[in-house]
């Protein structure tokens, strides 16, 4: 049944035997871990109950009364033991306005305007590091910066009108030198793509299909190598990875032009068989040798028959690639 399972995956990701292995391994490991809780709960855990002991009830109540004394003792109004951080309604210095730009104004012109100290030194500082101001409403992304301050110094507020005009005509002759515009633009040409044989193509001309790209190239050539070539385009199919894009690719491009590398069941050992994709299994290979050694060598596929290990399907798949 495991000789199974692994010819199984070896077939349908189009791995090899060691690779199927680890496979099949991690597969196993992984169903054990899921499963492992279920059984313990299940069969084990009820054969060691847990201890239990009597519950004092009187010592929760003694518990839960004195909880209850705790939070009676503990001021209403002091939620936690941080100070309130509270800031000066009033200013330092006596206010007074005036026209300032916040582009150039000093901390001090600044805190004479009514804006708090800190509030001053955050505008020098977001100055400092190349902040400007473009428009009034700009002062409001000062953090904490005051709404109601900000409404009495609107007014007063001067910011220089900034000039468009030279700026996109110095853009414009940059950019395009005497306002003329490239005459030719070269068109991206595509990768041509034309018939080609699959069983003597490299990557080269696979990677121009649609849906097929480096990786999925390498797996098809992979799969052709281990068959010995396409016989047929509906062993498109069989390649592991493949979506209705690139297999319509792969039958409108891909020809099958050089002929397959075929095996000699009369010569071939079992090991030698178990190469080929169609022929894993390494039982069924024994069996088809001893009938050869009992019987003789095969004449056609039809003797292959006679010996019932294969069904018509498989043989119809292998049949192409063996010469008697």
């Amino acid at each position: 049944m495991i000789r199974r399972i692994l010819d199984q995956l070896e077939d349908y990701f189009g791995i090899s035997r060691k690779q199927a292995r680890a496979a099949f391994v991690l597969m196993a490991f992984s169903f054990m871990l899921i499963w492992t809780p279920f059984i313990f709960r299940r069969w084990i855990l009820p054969y060691f109950p847990a201890p239990s002991e009597p519950v004092n009830t009187q010592k929760f109540d003694s518990i839960a009364a004195q909880l209850e004394k705790d939070a009676s003792t503990v001021p209403v109004e002091r939620e936690n033991n941080y100070p309130k951080k509270e800031y000066k309604n009033t200013p330092d210095h006596p206010v007074r306005f005036f026209t300032f730009d916040p582009n150039t104004a000093t901390v001090d012109q600044l805190q004479e305007l009514g804006i708090p100290p800190f509030i001053a030194k955050r505008i020098d500082k977001y100055r400092s590091k190349g902040g400007k101001f473009r428009k009034k409403e700009d002062l409001l992304h000062i953090y904490d910066f005051p709404t109601n301050v900000y409404q009495k110094l609107e007014s007063y507020i001067s910011l220089p009108e900034v000039s468009t005009k030279k700026y996109t005509s110095d853009f414009v002759q940059k950019s395009v030198p005497n306002n003329t515009l490239p005459k030719e633009i070269k068109a991206y040409n595509k990768p041509v793509v034309v018939p080609f044989d699959i069983n003597s193509t490299d990557t080269t001309e696979l990677i121009k299909l649609k849906g097929i790209g480096s990786k999925l190239s390498l797996r098809i050539l992979k799969f052709r190598d281990a068959l010995g070539g396409f016989h047929s385009a509906s062993q498109y199919s069989e390649i592991f990875g493949l979506d209705s894009l690139a297999l319509s690719e792969l039958n409108k491009y891909a020809k099958i032009q050089s002929p397959v590398r075929k095996v000699n069941i009369n010569t071939a050992t079992a090991e030698e068989m178990a190469q080929h994709p169609y022929l894993r299994n390494k039982k069924i290979n024994a069996v088809i040798v001893n009938y050869r050694t009992q019987h003789g060598p095969y004449q056609s596929v039809e003797d292959l028959k006679k010996v019932r290990v294969m069904d018509d399907n498989t043989i119809e798949k292998i049949g192409p690639y063996l010469v008697f």
